[in-house]
C-alpha cells in the first residue's frame, strides 16, 4: 500500500472506496445490499462508525466516515471481515442465486492468489482512504459518491439511488440507512 493512503490521523473523517475482488457485481439483489447496511448500521451503533455519507453501487461501496474510538483502520478491518464471511454465506446458500458457482469459484480463484486468506477472498485488500482536512474536501467526495450512480448511467438524479446517502441528504430519508447529519 501506499504511504500516502494509510489512516494517519485516527480521530479524522475519512473518504474511502473499497470493491470486491475482480470488480464481480455482487450487489444486484436487496438481499446483499442489506447485509451491507445493516453492517454499516451495527458498526453505527456498536462499534463507533460515524458516518457522512455513503453510496453502495453493484462491486463497490463509498464511504465517509470517521471512527469516534481512534481505530479507522481496525474499524474497516472488522467491517470488511464481517461481511465478507456473512456475503460468501448468503450466496453460497442462495439456491435462486444464478451466479452461484461463477461467483464462489472467483472469489475462491482470488484467495487462493493471496497468502493471506485461507479460502475465500470477497473484498479487494486496499481502501484508500483520503482524510477529509477541510469542508471544501468534504463536499468533493461527498458529491463525488453522490454522483457515481449517475454516471454510471442506473439514475438521472442522485437521490433515486435506492443505496446513497443522498437521499438523507436530500429528502431527510433515512429509510435505508441513517447517517450522523450533525
Amino acid at each position: 500500500m501506499s504511504r500516502k493512503y494509510k489512516f494517519r490521523e485516527k480521530s479524522g473523517a475519512y473518504f474511502i472506496s473499497f470493491a470486491t475482488v475482480n470488480w464481480v457485481d455482487v450487489f444486484t439483489r436487496d438481499l446483499y445490499y442489506t447485509c451491507i447496511t445493516e453492517s454499516l448500521d451495527f458498526c453505527r451503533k456498536n462499534k463507533g462508525m460515524e458516518i457522512y455519507g455513503y453510496c453502495i453501487m453493484t462491486n463497490h461501496i463509498h464511504l465517509i466516515f470517521r471512527s469516534s474510538l481512534n481505530d479507522p483502520s481496525g474499524l474497516i478491518r472488522d467491517f470488511k471481515g464481517l461481511t465478507s464471511r456473512k456475503l460468501l454465506k448468503m450466496i453460497e446458500e442462495n439456491a435462486q442465486e444464478s451466479r452461484r458457482e461463477w461467483m464462489l469459484w472467483m472469489f475462491e480463484r482470488a484467495g487462493k492468489k493471496n497468502s493471506n486468506v485461507t479460502n475465500r477472498q470477497f473484498w479487494q485488500q486496499h481502501n484508500h482512504p483520503i482524510e477529509i482536512w477541510s469542508l471544501k474536501v468534504f463536499e468533493q467526495k461527498l458529491n463525488y459518491i453522490h454522483q457515481n450512480p449517475v454516471k454510471a448511467g442506473f439514475v438521472t438524479d442522485p437521490i433515486d439511488w435506492k443505496y446513497s446517502s443522498a437521499r438523507n441528504y436530500g429528502n431527510d430519508d433515512a429509510t435505508i440507512l441513517e447517517i450522523d447529519l450533525n
